[in-house]
C-alpha cells in the first residue's frame, strides 16, 4: 500500500529549476518533495550546460596553439587524446556533482523520491512507493531532443546532446542535423579538436539570432573549416558500412549524398512531460505538449505550475532559475511576480561568441516605432586589439527618446558584457545611464559605453546646441 505524503511544496524534477526551487522553499522551513526518475542535475549537468563547455573549454585551448604566431608564439599542432578530453568532461561533471546531490538536498530537509511520478488526479502524484497529497505541484522536468520524422534514421546509429558527451574517439567526420544554438557550438568545438564537421540546416543557421550578428559567427566557423549548409532538406538517410552513415540532402543546388562517421540530431527539443499524465491533473497542454502557462507560470490546474524547458518558450538554465524565484515568491509570499520575456538574456557559446537581450532590430521594427540603432566595432577598443579579438561588435536597439530596448553582441567575451544591458533592461534604464558609468581601462566593457555615447553625437552637430556653447563661454 502507497504511503501517503502530504508536503506544502512537490517538485517534479530535479535539474536546475526543480533543485531551485526545492532549496529554497527548504531554506524557509517549508515541508518539500522532490520526484527525480533520472540523475540528479538534470539535463544542464548532465547532458547539457556543464559537458558542452567542458568540451567547448578543450577546443578553445586547441585553437589557442594554432593560433599563436601573431603574438610571436610559436605554431603548435596540439596532440588530441579524445580519452584525456572525455575524462576532462567527466571530472567537471563530477566536480559539481555534490552541490546537485540526493544527499545534499536530504541534509537540506528535502524528502527526495527517486522514481518516475504521473498524476493520479489533480492533487495526487504517484511516485515509487508514494502517494504524494501537496498543497502545490511545479512541474520542472525540462525537455529532451527532438527527433525528426526523417526517413531511414531509426535504422542507423545517432547521437544527440544526452549521448554525444560519452564519445571516448573522436568523431573522423561528424554530420550535424540542425543549425541552432546547439549544433553550432558542437561543430566548432569538434572541428577545433580535428574532426571534420559538416552542418546541414533546413532554415538559416542560427536563424534566430540578428542576421547581421550571425554572419560574423558564421563566417569565422567557415574559415575554421566547418561546412555548414544552409536551406538543405535530408531526404532520407541509411547506413553506410558498420557504423557509418549517409544522408541524402536536397540544397537550392540540388540533390547530393553526403557520408559522415558519426551523427547528431540536434533539431530542437521538446517538453519532457509525456509520463506525468498532466491530462488526469486537468493540464491543458498546447500544441507542442508541454503545459500552457499564464505570465505567471500558472497552469489550468491552480495548484500546478510549470517552469523551465517544460512551459518551452525560452530553453535555457538560467531561464529555469529565474522562473523558480518566480513560482517560490508566489508559493511562499503570494506574490504576483509576472515573467518578463524582455529582461532574459541569451548566448551561443561559439568563438566568437553572441549574445542578446531584449528586442532585436527586425523585433523592434516589426512594432511599428521609430528606433535608432547604435553600434561600437571590437576593433575600436584598446584591450581587444592588445588580445587580437577585434572580430565583432556591439549593436544597441534605443527608441528615439534614449530607451534602451535591447542589445546584441558578437565578440569575445560577449556572454559576460550582456549582463549590463539585462540589468538596464530589467530595471527601465536608459542610455544615459550606460553612458554616464565609468568602465575601468582597459576592458572591453568600455564597448558597449561607447556604443552608448554614439546618442549623443548628432547633437553635437546641431547649431542651437553650439550656439550655447559659445554662450556659456561668454561667463569665462
Amino acid at each position: 500500500m502507497a504511503k501517503i505524503l502530504t508536503p506544502d511544496i512537490c517538485v517534479i524534477g530535479a535539474g536546475s529549476g526543480g533543485l531551485s526551487v526545492a532549496a529554497a522553499a527548504a531554506a524557509f522551513g517549508v515541508r518539500v518533495v522532490l520526484v527525480e526518475k533520472g540523475k540528479m542535475g538534470g539535463d544542464c549537468l548532465n547532458y547539457g550546460c556543464v559537458p558542452s563547455k567542458a568540451l567547448i573549454a578543450a577546443a578553445k585551448q586547441a585553437h589557442i596553439m594554432r593560433n599563436g604566431a601573431a603574438f610571436g608564439v610559436e605554431y603548435i599542432e596540439p596532440a588530441i587524446d579524445f580519452r584525456a578530453v572525455h575524462r576532462h568532461i567527466r571530472e567537471i561533471i563530477a566536480a559539481i556533482e555534490p552541490n546537485d546531490s540526493v544527499e545534499r538536498f536530504t541534509a537540506l530537509g528535502v524528502h527526495v523520491i527517486k522514481a518516475e511520478g504521473h498524476f493520479q488526479d489533480k492533487r495526487t502524484l504517484l511516485a515509487g512507493d508514494f502517494e504524494i497529497r501537496a498543497r502545490r505541484f511545479v512541474v520542472a522536468t525540462g525537455s529532451q531532443p527532438s527527433i525528426p520524422a526523417t526517413p531511414g534514421l531509426d535504422t542507423v546509429k545517432y547521437l544527440t546532446n544526452e549521448t554525444i558527451f560519452e564519445l571516448t574517439r573522436r568523431p573522423g567526420h561528424l554530420i550535424i542535423i540542425g543549425g541552432g544554438a546547439i549544433g553550432m557550438e558542437l561543430a566548432q568545438a569538434y572541428s577545433r579538436l580535428g574532426s571534420r564537421v559538416s552542418v546541414v540546416e533546413a532554415a538559416t543557421a542560427l536563424g534566430k539570432e540578428d542576421p547581421e550578428l550571425a554572419a560574423v559567427v558564421l563566417r569565422q566557423m567557415r574559415s575554421e573549416g566547418v561546412e555548414i549548409y544552409e536551406h538543405a532538406k535530408v531526404i532520407g538517410i541509411e547506413r553506410r558500412g558498420k557504423t557509418g552513415v549517409r544522408l541524402n540532402v536536397e540544397t537550392d543546388e540540388g540533390s547530393q549524398t553526403m557520408d559522415g562517421t558519426h551523427l547528431l540530431v540536434a533539431a530542437g527539443r521538446t517538453a519532457n512531460v509525456a509520463s506525468l499524465h498532466l491530462e488526469k491533473a486537468g493540464v491543458v497542454c498546447d500544441d507542442r505538449g508541454g503545459p500552457k502557462v499564464n505570465d505567471r507560470l500558472r497552469t489550468s490546474n491552480s495548484r500546478i505550475y510549470a517552469i523551465g524547458d517544460a512551459v518551452g518558450s525560452l530553453q535555457f538554465t538560467h531561464v529555469a532559475n529565474y522562473h523558480a524565484g518566480l513560482v517560490t515568491r508566489a508559493m511562499l509570499f503570494r506574490l504576483r511576480a509576472r515573467e518578463k520575456h524582455q529582461i532574459i538574456p541569451r548566448v551561443t557559446f561559439t568563438d566568437p561568441e553572441l549574445a542578446q537581450v531584449g528586442l532585436t532590430e527586425a523585433e523592434a521594427a516589426r512594432s511599428g516605432k521609430a528606433i535608432r540603432i547604435l553600434r561600437w566595432p571590437y576593433a575600436e577598443n584598446d584591450r581587444a586589439q592588445a588580445e587580437r579579438k577585434t572580430q565583432g561588435h556591439i549593436k544597441l536597439v534605443m527608441s528615439t527618446r534614449g530607451k534602451i530596448l535591447g542589445a546584441s553582441i558578437v565578440g569575445a567575451n560577449a556572454s559576460e558584457m550582456i549582463s549590463i544591458w539585462a540589468l538596464a533592461l530589467s530595471k527601465n534604464m536608459d542610455v544615459r545611464d550606460i553612458a554616464g558609468i565609468v568602465v575601468p581601462y582597459p576592458t572591453m566593457g568600455e564597448i558597449g559605453k561607447r556604443a552608448a555615447i554614439t546618442y549623443f553625437v548628432p547633437a553635437t552637430r546641431k547649431k542651437l546646441v553650439r550656439r550655447l556653447v559659445s554662450f556659456l563661454r561668454l561667463f569665462g
